[in-house]
Order: C-alpha cells, then structure tokens, then sequence
C-alpha cells in the first residue's frame, strides 16, 4: 500500500526540493501545493492523505489553521509542521492541536525521511488497532491480493486487512494457524499488497532443510567450495534481494541454524559457503508456524530473540470450524473451480448437511480434497453423501463437534460466559494469548477469568 502525501508550502522551490526527496526515497504518491486555502479545500472534500507536511508561515490561512482544519475532516492525517522560526510556544500549540512533529528548517535529508517514516508508521499502527476495534467490513485498497481468500466472516476479513496495512512497511511477520488454514496464501497476499510486488516471492519450507544444506541454501556457495559445489550459486537471500521470503514451517528449523538466520535478520548481512566476503541484501521476512513458538521458547527449542525478531508483527488464522458461515461459500467456490465450463455441479442436502457439521481438522485444505475426490466420483451428477469419504457417510451432521452442548437458555449469564471462554481456550490448544486475541479481550484479564475457574 502506497502512502499518499501531500506538501503544503508557499514556497514553490521548497515543495519541489522536498517533492523530489521523497520521490527519490520511493514515495511515489507525492502532491504540491502552495494554496493554502486549495488545501483546506481538499480535505474540507475528504480528500484522503495519510501523511501532510505543512508550513507554518503561509498567507491568507496560516499552517495552524489549516492543521485544525485537517484534524477536524481528516483526523486520521498524520502532520507535520515545517517552519523558519524556531519558536518552542507554537511548537507545543501544534502538538496540542494533533501535529505528529515539528521541523525547522532547513531541514536535513536524513531528519526529513526519519520524521516522515515515524509518522507513516504510526498512521499504519493507528489504522491496524482502528481494524480490530471496529464492527464494520474492513475496505482493501488492494482487494486482488487478497482475491484467493473465499470468506465473509469478521474475524478473517480482519486479519487480511491487518495484513495488507503490515504490506506497507518492512517489519518481519509471523503468521500463525493450524495446518491447511492458508498461511502461505495469506504470505504471498503479503507480498503483493506491499511495494515489493513486482520482486521476487520465495517459499521455502524449513523442515525440509538439514544442517549441512542450510547455510549453502540460504547464503549460496562459490565454486569448488565443497565436494558437488561445480560451480557459484546465489542463494535464497541473494535470489530475493528486493522480495520477500517465505519461512514456512518456522518451527522445525533446527536450534543450531537459528543464529544464522537471526544475523540476516538483525543486519540483513550474510557470508557465502566459501567466501569470505561479506554481503548484503535486502529482503522483507514473512514466517510461518503451526506450532507453538511460545512452548517451544520455553522449552530451549527455539531462540528466544529470533522468535522475537520474527514476530515484528503477528497474525492468527483461525480454523475453519471457528468460520462455519464459509464452509458453504468454500464449497461453491471449489465447485465453480472444479466444473467444466458449461457445466453445473451442485450438493444434494444430506451431503451438505454432513460437510457444514464436521470439523475439518485439515481445515480448508482437507475441505478442497474432499470436494474434488466428490466431483470425481459423482460423474458430473449431484453430489450426494455417498460421493463423500467413508468417515463423513457414516456419521451424524453435527458428530464432528466433540464439546459438550448446554442449554443456554437456562444457565446464568456468568456461565455462558465461563463456558464460551474455556471452550475457546481448549481449541486454541490451551494458549492463553491466542485466546485473549481470538475473544478480543486483554491478555490480563484472560488470565484474571481463568484464575477465577481454577485454570492453570
């Protein structure tokens, strides 16, 4: 996602001085102007710019004046003030009325690209905690990155927005979720929603890396510099200079090749097998994981500051039994995929019945196998239960749901509340931080409640 800036300056020089600073720091959406008037105008039109840079000392309608005008049609513009006079009072009054920063100038290149980066950062975390806080449908601004995920449950459409703003910065990601719940469609969602797109995307699945292969894997070899090495290979690191690489399965990459991962992590340098050369490369991070890394740190199996570096941010995918409403849609959508054109293909109820009350332990992957082994066996006929797998023909609808029911209705609210919490807390595997996410309360006060249960 491309931040939109804009520049506010009555000094035609000055805007294109700084215009082509930003530009040339690969900002690409960069406007000028020096009206201020033009400018309240714009915003008073709702006008949407994630980031203003505004002179104090205009004609007609003075910077402060056009900050609060800004702050009343666009609160969620961050700026910052830019002035010739260093004056401490109309600094704080800029402050107080919702400036992020205060420049005087001149203002340095370095100073200028570190200010706005804060800003833009902060714009990106603000809109990220606005996501989880609101009831409405998240809007994509880049809605075919995410095209390849079928659902219109809240709590996934949320994550995939938490994503696409994450696109926009350079910050490591952890993506967690169970096995077959899209953490590497969700990464390659990442990559496209991020000005990286056009780079290179590399999944590379770390359990299938031994000791002896990690290094010459990763960090490439020269020629001759081990028995097979016939000549010079880059690497995964050098191959995804400017992308984004993929560490699926996070988890099983074994303790004594985790130090050398966190050093590209940490400087982003690494040496060739052979070579004594150091390098560089620039290379955004996205992992993933089905397992616990909490117990794992815990337990010495993996590297406390690797996994805090990997997790610069986090995402949780939820199973598919927690987002019933989509089974329906996913299997729509896999029929549409699996039909031959001028073809129709649909579900007779006893086989839909069955499909929406199991619980996918596969999640959405083991849901794909299912329905195309169905289209196989029906022959383009409606698919009925018969055309589904043994254990889903010979099982009631709901059997799949293994937790005990209670009638609600006659339980005291207090016990609804205990019951959905606890049952909650056993299918996120009895992780308390999953749980708080996933129920949308604070981490304290998950752990107050189950102390309260006698949970511990």
């Amino acid at each position: 996602m491309r931040p939109r800036i804009i520049i506010i300056d009555d000094d035609r020089d000055y805007l294109d001085l700084v215009r082509n600073r930003l530009q040339t720091a690969g900002f690409i959406s960069v406007e000028a102007l020096d009206d201020s008037i033009g400018a309240a105008a714009l915003f008073e039109a709702e006008e949407a710019f994630d980031l203003a840079l505004i002179d104090v000392g205009m004609p007609e309608l003075d910077g402060q004046g056009l900050l609060e005008t800004i702050k009343k049609h666009s609160p969620g513009t961050e700026c910052i003030m830019v002035t010739a006079v260093n004056d401490a009072r109309t600094a704080v009054q800029c402050l107080r009325q919702g400036a992020y920063d205060y420049l005087v100038k001149p203002v340095s290149e370095d100073d200028l690209m570190f200010a706005v980066k804060r800003a833009l950062e902060r714009k990106r975390l603000l809109d990220i905690l606005h996501v989880e806080r609101s009831r409405r449908p998240p809007v994509f601004e880049h809605p075919s990155a995410f095209q390849g995920f079928v659902t219109r449950c809240t709590p996934v459409l949320r994550v995939l927005k938490e994503a696409e703003l994450h696109a926009a910065s350079d910050v490591p990601i952890l993506i967690t979720g169970e096995s077959g719940t899209g953490k590497e469609l969700l990464a390659k969602a990442i990559h496209l929603a991020s000005p990286r797109s056009r780079q290179p995307f590399l999944p590379v699945n770390m359990a299938a890396l031994t000791g002896e292969l990690f290094e010459a894997e990763f960090f490439g070899h020269t020629k001759g510099a081990f028995t097979g090495a016939e000549k010079e290979r880059p690497g995964h690191i050098r191959h995804c200079d400017h992308g984004t690489l993929f560490l699926d399965e996070i988890g099983n990459l074994p303790l004594a090749m985790q130090g050398k991962l966190l050093r590209v992590l940490q400087d982003g340098e690494f040496t060739p097998v052979g070579s004594s050369a150091l390098q560089r490369a620039d290379v955004r991070f996205v992992a993933a994981t089905n397992e616990d890394l909490d117990q794992m740190v815990g337990g010495n199996r993996f590297r406390r500051d690797l996994y805090y570096r990997i997790r610069g941010s986090w995402l949780h995918l939820p199973p598919l039994r927690e987002r019933g409403e989509d089974i329906p849609l996913l299997i729509e959508h896999f029929l549409n995929e699996l039909t031959p054109p001028g073809g129709s293909l649909e579900l007779d109820d006893s086989a839909l019945e069955a499909l929406t009350g199991y619980a996918f332990p596969g999640n959405v992957r083991e849901l794909k196998s299912i329905i195309q082994s169905a289209v196989n066996l029906s022959q383009g006929r409606t698919i009925s239960l018969e055309c589904l797998p043994e254990h889903l023909r010979h099982r009631k609808a709901n059997s799949g749901d293994k937790r005990p029911h209670y009638d609600i209705v006659t339980l005291p609210l207090a016990d609804v509340e205990k019951q959905h919490i606890l049952n909650v807390y056993e299918r996120m595997g009895c992780n308390k931080v999953r749980t708080a996410r996933t129920l949308g309360v604070g981490l304290n006060t998950l752990r107050r409640k189950l102390k309260a249960y006698a949970v511990k």
